[in-house]
């Protein structure tokens, strides 16, 4: 598998939400579903507390003509190409509210050209279940859940992993 970018993957993915008649941006990361926005956020590494922050303002910018208006993001995909830490994902499982419209996708080992994607993903968003079904088919990237917990096998970054069958 090629090294790719998180740019050219979500420039992937955009293409195939305006085959569903989804609105994307050109120069934002979300994708509007009738009256919802799906906003991703794409870092290497975030400070919890900025993460809280982020999360719990739940905005996105929005184009229009010259200038823009901010909208409230229904969803929040976040995009890592570093492996996020443990309290952070802790904070998302432990919050219903955070975990209902987030979802954590670590893109580490993608970005180094292997095919394999670490997710927690318990929201209803059909925008991530269109983006791992693109990551899955398109991409060939086989989708293991992040898990806290110890009664599976670790993966040696304070993280265990649920094997997928």
């Amino acid at each position: 598998m090629k090294n790719l970018t998180v740019w050219e993957i979500l420039e992937g993915f955009k293409h195939i939400c305006n085959l569903h008649g989804w609105r994307t941006s050109q120069s934002q990361d979300w994708i509007k579903t009738g009256n919802e926005y799906h906003n991703f956020l794409w870092t290497k590494y975030i400070p919890l507390s900025s993460f809280k922050k982020i999360v719990s303002n739940r905005k996105c910018i929005v184009p229009e003509g010259s200038s823009y208006r901010v909208e409230e993001a229904s969803y929040t995909g976040w995009l890592f190409s570093q492996k996020p830490s443990k309290d952070l994902v802790k904070t998302v499982y432990d919050n219903s509210d955070f975990s209902d419209r987030i979802a954590i996708y670590d893109l580490t080992l993608v970005l180094r050209g292997e095919k394999a994607c670490f997710k927690l993903n318990d929201t209803e968003s059909p925008v991530f279940q269109e983006f791992e079904r693109f990551l899955k088919e398109e991409l060939k990237v086989k989708l293991k859940p992040l898990s806290l917990l110890s009664s599976t096998k670790t993966d040696g970054n304070d993280y265990a992993i649920e094997e997928l069958a």
